[in-house]
C-alpha cells in the first residue's frame, strides 16, 4: 500500500463502487477513507462526495516545468524524470528522525533526494522504478538535493500517463491533520473522472452563457486539474459569480418571506415623540433624526420591521432605538430589548429607565442570575407572569429574553444590539400571538461594509448614524513601542494629576495559545478549553494589576474587573470607578461595549496587535466622551528600531497636540513620535477615526469571513475575498433581482431550487 497517498498502487480501483454512487454518498462508504479520514474530513466540512468535489484547492504548485537533472535551477520549482539508482533509510540520532535518501539520475546526470520521516517510502520505491519528481533544489554544505520532493511512479508499459502529483500545476488543498493534499488528489481525480458528467448544474443556461461562464463539467475539472492558471482562474471566476448569486437569492428571498408576513401596526405618535426630544439634555443630530424617522415609518406598516440600525461607538443609537421603544410602549404592546452581555444588559437598562423616567412606564431587567422591575428586584417568578399578563412595557435584558419561560403577551418590538441575525422562527417563539411577527430592530456599532451590506445582510434595510454628537474631539490615537513605554506611563501619570481615569484592557488569550505548562489536558475537550482561556485571560489582568499598582502607579488608585468575578463585586467596582474613587481600571474585553465614563481620557491596551480593529475601535470609545481630550495608547511588542527597519507607511496624527508635545513628537524618543507600524491593522486605526472608514479598511485586510465573524457559514473562502469587489457583488444581485422578477418560486428552475435549499441549509443565515 501506498502510505503517502492513503491507497494502493497509482490509480486506486474504484469500479465496483460506481454502481450506487452518487453525489450525496457519505464519504464513509468510499474507499480508503476508513473511520480515522472520517474523522479528518469531518474537521474540514466533508461528510458527502458533493462535499469533496467541492473542496476546492487554495493555491497551485508549478510543477510544469520538466527539466533534466543536469539543468535543474537552485529554489526553482520543477519536475524530473528518472530512475532509482539507489535508496535507503537513514536515522540521525542527533535530531531523532528517519531520513529516506536516494539517488535518481536520467540520461543528464544523477541527483540526491530526501525524504523527512517518512521510513515507509522504502517499502514503496525501489531501486530501478521510474517515476516523476517535482519539487525544488536545495543547497546545504555545497551538496545539492531534491528535498522532500513529490513523486509518481511509472508503470511498466503505459503509453500514456496522466500525471496527478508531478509534471503540471498541482492543486493545493485546505488541510488538517493527517489529510495532505497527495491525499486529497488521490481520492479527487477518480471521482471526478466518473461523476462529473453526472453532477447537474444549477446554474442558468442563459446567465451562463451571457456572463460567458464555464459550464460546470468543464470548471469542476479546471479548478482541481488545471491545463494552466488562465484555465483555473476561469473555473474560480464561474464559481464565485455562483456562490455569490445564491448568496444573493437566498437574501433576496428571505426579504420577499417576510414581506409576506404580518406585524402589528404601531402608528407615528409625533406628539409623544416631540415630548420626548424636548425632555432630553441634547439634540438630536440630524443622522438620528432621519434613523428614527426611518423606524417609526417601517412601524407603521402592517408587516415586520427587518432593520439594521448603524452608528459609530457613543453616536446615540440608544436614544433612537429608545424612541421606537416608547412609541410602542404607549400603543399598548410591548419590547424586548436584548444585549449580549450583563454589563451591556444593565447599561442599557440604567440608560433607558433615565430617558423614560417621566413617561410612567414599567421597565423590566431580566438576566440568568437577577430579575428587576422598575429598579426593584423582585422574584422571577413573578417577573415572568406580569410578562405573560402584558403589564411589562420595556423587557430588558440578556439572551435569557428567549428562553423558553419568557413568554410575551403582546410583544410587537424586538431590539437587539450587537447580533444582527434574529430569524422569523426565533421572533415567532417570543411572541404569542397567533400569525404575528414582531418587528426587529437590531444595532451594531461594527458598521457594516457596503459589499456585506448588500449581500450577507442583504435582507436587512438600514439606517446610518455617521454624525457623532456634537462637541466630541478626536481620540489621539498612537503605537507605543517598549522602549517608550514609561514615558507613556508619565503621561498618563499627568493626565490623572488633571482629573481624568484610565482604561487598561489587556489581550484575550485564545485557547490555541495555551501552553502545554499552563494547561496539559487541553487537547481533552474544547469546552474545557474555553474554561481555560478565561482563566488564563483573568491571571493575565491580574498580573498586570500587580505590576500597574504595586511598581508604576503606587500613588494611584488601581482597580480590577473581569468576568470571573460575581455580579456585586463588578457592579462596586464599576461604580467607584464611575465616581472617581478609582484612578486607573485593569480590565479583560468585558469593557468592550456597554461602559460609559466620560471622565474616562485615557485608554491603555496591552498587546494591542492581539485584538481585531473592531475590538479596538469598542475599546478607543469608551474614552472621548467628556469635554477633555482623550488618547488611545496602543502597547506592542515591536520596538521602534525594528519597526524602523522594515518598509512600512509612517503614521502621524494629525490631530494638534499641547504644546509640549509636539517638542517631544519630534524626537524619536517620544511615545508620541511618528512610528513605522508593523501590523496592518495598528496602522488603520491610528489614521482611520471613523468607524466606517475603518470597516472597509477591515474588509481589505481580513476578508469578509473575518470581518463578520461568520468562519461557520459555510460560504467557500475564495468566494468569501470576492466580497471585497463591490461591482461583481453589484451585478450577482442584478442578476438574482431579475431571476425572482422574473420567476418568484423558480419553478422554471428546479435545479436552482433545490441548490439554494442545499446552500440556505449550508450557511446558517439565523
Amino acid at each position: 500500500m501506498d502510505r503517502a497517498s492513503g491507497c494502493g498502487p497509482e490509480g486506486c480501483r474504484f469500479e465496483s463502487y460506481w454502481a450506487h454512487m452518487n453525489l450525496s454518498t457519505s464519504v464513509e462508504k468510499l474507499p480508503h477513507v476508513g473511520p480515522a479520514y472520517q474523522k479528518r474530513l469531518k474537521k474540514l466540512g466533508i461528510k458527502t462526495v458533493r462535499d469533496i468535489l467541492f473542496h476546492f484547492p487554495h493555491r497551485y504548485e508549478d510543477f510544469s516545468n520538466m527539466v533534466p537533472i543536469a539543468k535543474a535551477k537552485l529554489g526553482q520549482p520543477l519536475s524530473i524524470q528518472g530512475k532509482i539508482l539507489e535508496i535507503k533509510n537513514i536515522r540521525t540520532f542527533r535530531k531523532r528522525m528517519t531520513l529516506t535518501q536516494a539517488i535518481v539520475g536520467d540520461k543528464s546526470g544523477a541527483i540526491k533526494v530526501i525524504w523527512f520521516n517518512q521510513p515507509y517510502l522504502i517499502n514503496t520505491l525501489k531501486k530501478g522504478d521510474s517515476l516523476f519528481l517535482a519539487g525544488k533544489i536545495t543547497s546545504k554544505a555545497s551538496s545539492r538535493y531534491l528535498s522532500s520532493p513529490a513523486y509518481e511512479k511509472i508503470p511498466d508499459n503505459v503509453e500514456s500517463l496522466d500525471l496527478t502529483h508531478t509534471g503540471r500545476l498541482i492543486p493545493v488543498y485546505p488541510e488538517t491533520e493527517g489529510l495532505s493534499s497527495r491525499w486529497l488528489r488521490f481520492i479527487v481525480k477518480p471521482l471526478l473522472t466518473k461523476l462529473k458528467k453526472g453532477i447537474p448544474d444549477s446554474l442558468p443556461e442563459k446567465l451562463r452563457e451571457k456572463r460567458k461562464l464555464l459550464p460546470l463539467e468543464k470548471a469542476i475539472w479546471q479548478i482541481h486539474f488545471p491545463d494552466s492558471l488562465k484555465s483555473a482562474g476561469e473555473a474560480k471566476e464561474r464559481f464565485v459569480f455562483e456562490e455569490l448569486l445564491n448568496l444573493s437569492l437566498v437574501v433576496l428571498r428571505e426579504r420577499m418571506k417576510l414581506a409576506k408576513e404580518k406585524a402589528i401596526a404601531i402608528p407615528l405618535n409625533l406628539s409623544l415623540t416631540k415630548k420626548f426630544t424636548n425632555s432630553l439634555a441634547f439634540k438630536l443630530t440630524d443622522d438620528q433624526k432621519k434613523a428614527t424617522w426611518q423606524i417609526l415609518k417601517d412601524l407603521e406598516k402592517p408587516r415586520p420591521m427587518n432593520r439594521l440600525l448603524e452608528g459609530d461607538v457613543g453616536s446615540g443609537k440608544t436614544v433612537v432605538a429608545t424612541i421606537a421603544a416608547l412609541n410602542v410602549a404607549k400603543a399598548g404592546f410591548q419590547v424586548a430589548f436584548m444585549a449580549p452581555t450583563e454589563i451591556l444588559t444593565k447599561q442599557h437598562f440604567k440608560t433607558v429607565g433615565k430617558l423614560l423616567k417621566k413617561f410612567n412606564l414599567s421597565i423590566g431587567l431580566i438576566t440568568s442570575k437577577e430579575s428587576q422591575l422598575k429598579n426593584k428586584k423582585i422574584p422571577r417568578k413573578q417577573l415572568l407572569e406580569n410578562i405573560k399578563k402584558g403589564e411589562v412595557n420595556i423587557l430588558i435584558g440578556t439572551h435569557a429574553l428567549v428562553q423558553e419561560k419568557v413568554k410575551f403577551g403582546k410583544l410587537a418590538l424586538v431590539i437587539i444590539d450587537e447580533q444582527h441575525r434574529f430569524g422569523v422562527e426565533q421572533r415567532a417563539h417570543l411572541c404569542q400571538q397567533k400569525n404575528l411577527i414582531p418587528h426587529l430592530l437590531s444595532m451594531t456599532a461594527t458598521p457594516i461594509p457596503r459589499t456585506l451590506s448588500l449581500t450577507i445582510y442583504g435582507d436587512l434595510d438600514l439606517s446610518l448614524i455617521k454624525e457623532l454628537p456634537k462637541g466630541r474631539r478626536k481620540i489621539i490615537t498612537k503605537v507605543i513601542p517598549p522602549e517608550n513605554r514609561n514615558k507613556a506611563y508619565s503621561f498618563i501619570r499627568e493626565q490623572v494629576k488633571k482629573g481624568g481615569q484610565v482604561f487598561v484592557v489587556c489581550p484575550r488569550i485564545e485557547p490555541s495559545k495555551i501552553s502545554q505548562e499552563n494547561f496539559a489536558v487541553a487537547r481533552v475537550d474544547e469546552g474545557i478549553k474555553q474554561i481555560a482561556a478565561s482563566w488564563i485571560e483573568v491571571k493575565a489582568v491580574k498580573e498586570e494589576y500587580e505590576k500597574l499598582s504595586k511598581k508604576i502607579f503606587p500613588d494611584l488608585k488601581v482597580g480590577m474587573l473581569h468576568g470571573k468575578m460575581k455580579n456585586e463585586e463588578k457592579e462596586k467596582i464599576m461604580k467607584d470607578f464611575k465616581s472617581g474613587k478609582t484612578n486607573v481600571l485593569v480590565s479583560t474585553s468585558v469593557i468592550e461595549v456597554g461602559i460609559d465614563i466620560p471622565n474616562a481620557t485615557v485608554m491603555m491596551i496591552e498587546g494591542a496587535d492581539k485584538f481585531g480593529l473592531a475590538q479596538l475601535h469598542q475599546f478607543r470609545g469608551r474614552v472621548g466622551r467628556g469635554k477633555e481630550q482623550s488618547f488611545c495608547f496602543l502597547f506592542t511588542q515591536v520596538r521602534q528600531s525594528q519597526a524602523q527597519s522594515r518598509d512600512e507607511t509612517i503614521v502621524s496624527s494629525t490631530t494638534e497636540f499641547p504644546a509640549r508635545l509636539v517638542e517631544e513628537d519630534k524626537s524619536s524618543s517620544s511615545p508620541f513620535a511618528s512610528t513605522r507600524v508593523t501590523n496592518q491593522r495598528l496602522r488603520a486605526i491610528t489614521v482611520c477615526e471613523n468607524g466606517f472608514e475603518l470597516a472597509e479598511k477591515d474588509l481589505q485586510i481580513r476578508g469578509p469571513g473575518d470581518f463578520s465573524g461568520q468562519r461557520q457559514w459555510g460560504i467557500p473562502d475564495f468566494a468569501m475575498n470576492s466580497l471585497k469587489d463591490i461591482s461583481l457583488v453589484e451585478e450577482t444581485r442584478q442578476a438574482a433581482k431579475e431571476i425572482l422578477e422574473e420567476d418568484p418560486e423558480l419553478k422554471k428552475y428546479p435545479l436552482l431550487r433545490e441548490r439554494l435549499k442545499e446552500f440556505r441549509e449550508r450557511i446558517h443565515l439565523e
